[in-house]
């Protein structure tokens, strides 16, 4: 006979079961990240899923009264997510009182359009600045300290030492998170959250707070040293130069084991951040879990920490957050300078996706999220400002008008054609099969890439009016279909032409090339394009109007002696 204990502890276990059983449910599809094949992939409702996203100005997403023609614009534009600020003041406005209003606008404002969000947590920092926090944690300097300059002035911007700071941003964000899996845990509206942006110091190098100045004459944590040995082949050159110039000791004061350069002031400040971070960061998954990331404001040509953020997750200091911040899902890098392709590609690693909240719009941006799709297997690409005029700034300078702008056509047309392949993007991306030359202007003439067995001769060509704009950036993505097959989509005016260096017949010629169109999510046969249209079977012509005109080319390769 089963004793009293015996049953209740029988009914327990069921009860547990149960519970186990529904919480599972209720994560079924939850958005998260997933190796699959040769590339890390966004998983959303149990099926890949690729980021073609805007990201609106600061403070639009704050009055849902102004929100309200702006969703409906988004759509128009081929969106499929919104990257969206949710900012602390907002949230927390008087202290363990909080108001989700804001942030439930902004769920059933995307939903309305079958839009996706992106939460960009604007908590302690926001472009260094710590504007978007709550006043009464503005005002209270001896509870939430400020960073200092060298001269003991305090500057619009918290400490990342400050432990009163990191707990309550961390309780606010836990708060947020609990709300998201509690109004969208089924239906997935917010695909990730950003944690903090663009963080760092400037004008100087470092916080030089009391408490600062003791961390720096302290020993490096033992979890850097022991993450710098375990990984010292993979590190980033710049790292692993400057711990190795200094002897690569396992124990020492920062500068003992970084060296005097200005970039151990840097490295110091990213771990200081990281650490923050990656408090806000567990609070917020031990109530929902979702992907999250930090983004990076990016270095000017010669520019000394300072001149820079200082302390953010710039490509050599990614693995000091990677030690610092493992809550972290990836970082991702804010990209509006030239030498787009270098920059993305360093924050494109096994142990990091690549995803850009923040770029240039228009054109340059078309070409630029081509590259990231095809060569880099982005999870995601977005131009910054897609909702209207505005000034974008990294650190303390204006870098001109925003990326995109109201009805951007450009990247409207390029994700209207992405849209219509992105099974087939994230298909080929998981194989291996996709690639994309990229031009990027300015003394570069010439681009050269490699599909399978052939290499990609491109060249600039002129535009309707028969002129050749040697600025302008261009880019060409191919989706390899079979060995001599290819769907080819461009951006820009390029002329494309073919060679090999494998062996077998030396010389390539183009078999056919069919205009490929995508209407209503099907693909539609153009015209078969011969004589002129390709150079007498020599090669391929783009035209910038191939997006607008929602045209792709379906190419087919052959060799002869």
């Amino acid at each position: 006979m089963i004793s009293l204990l015996s049953a209740v502890r029988m009914i327990l276990t069921g009860l547990a079961l149960l519970v186990g059983t529904a919480a599972h449910a209720q994560s079924a599809g939850t958005p998260h990240l997933e190796r699959r094949g040769k590339a890390t992939q966004l998983i959303v409702d149990d099926k890949p899923f690729l980021v073609l996203g805007g990201e609106l100005h600061n403070s639009s997403s704050s009055d849902l009264a102004y929100m309200a023609p702006i969703w409906p614009r988004m759509k128009a534009m081929n969106l499929n997510t919104v990257l969206a600020p949710v900012a602390w003041e907002t949230i927390e406005p008087r202290e363990g009182q909080f108001d989700f209003s804001n942030v439930d606008g902004l769920l059933k404002g995307a939903r309305a359009q079958h839009l996706r969000l992106v939460i960009l947590w604007f908590g302690a920092w926001k472009n260094t600045y710590s504007s978007y926090v709550p006043g009464w944690v503005k005002r209270d300097q001896p509870r939430f300290a400020r960073a200092q300059t060298s001269d003991g002035r305090g500057t619009e911007r918290l400490s990342p030492f400050s432990t009163n700071t990191r707990d309550a941003d961390a309780r606010a964000f836990a708060k947020l998170m609990r709300h998201l899996r509690d109004v969208d845990g089924t239906q997935h509206t917010v695909l990730m959250v950003q944690v903090e942006n663009e963080v760092g110091v400037i004008p100087e190098s470092r916080d030089h707070s009391a408490v600062a100045e003791a961390a720096l004459a302290a020993p490096v944590p033992e979890a850097i040293v022991r993450y710098l040995a375990a990984h010292r082949t993979t590190l980033h050159p710049t790292l692993r130069t400057a711990w190795e110039n200094a002897g690569a000791r396992t124990a020492g004061t920062w500068r003992e084991v970084f060296g005097e350069a200005g970039i151990t002031d840097s490295l110091f400040m990213s771990w200081a951040y990281a650490t923050f971070i990656e408090k806000v960061a567990a609070a917020g998954k031990a109530e929902y879990v979702l992907p999250m990331f930090t983004n990076a404001a990016l270095i000017r040509p010669n520019y000394e920490p300072g001149q820079y953020n200082s302390g953010g997750p710039l490509p050599f200091a990614i693995d000091i957050y990677k030690a610092g911040a493992p809550s972290l899902d990836f970082l991702a890098p804010d990209i509006y300078f030239e030498d787009y392709g270098n920059w993305a590609s360093q924050y494109t690693r096994g142990d990091n996706p690549l995803f850009v909240p923040e770029a240039r719009g228009g054109a340059v941006g078309a070409a630029n999220a081509l590259y990231s799709f095809g060569s880099l297997a982005a999870i995601g690409f977005s131009p910054f400002g897609i909702d209207g005029e505005g000034v974008v700034l990294q650190g303390d300078a204006s870098i001109g008008l925003s990326a995109a702008g109201e009805g951007d056509p450009a990247m409207t047309a390029l994700y209207g054609q992405l849209a219509s392949i992105a099974p087939l993007i994230l298909e080929k991306q998981a194989q291996g099969g996709l690639t994309t030359v990229l031009m990027e202007g300015g003394a570069q003439r010439a681009g050269r890439g490699r599909i399978g067995d052939y290499i990609v001769n491109m060249t600039r060509a002129s535009g309707s009016k028969g002129d050749v704009d040697q600025s302008s950036r261009i880019a060409a993505m191919f989706l390899q279909n079979g060995a001599d097959e290819f769907l080819v989509i461009g951006s820009g005016d390029a002329q494309l032409s073919f060679t090999t260096d494998r062996p077998g017949a030396p010389i390539v010629g183009v078999e056919s090339i069919d205009e490929q169109f995508f209407r209503n999510n099907q693909a539609v046969t153009g015209r078969r394009l011969n004589g002129d249209e390709t150079g007498q079977g020599q090669s391929l012509r783009l035209f910038s109007k191939d997006a607008a005109d929602n045209k792709a080319y379906r190419v087919r390769l052959y060799r002869y002696r």
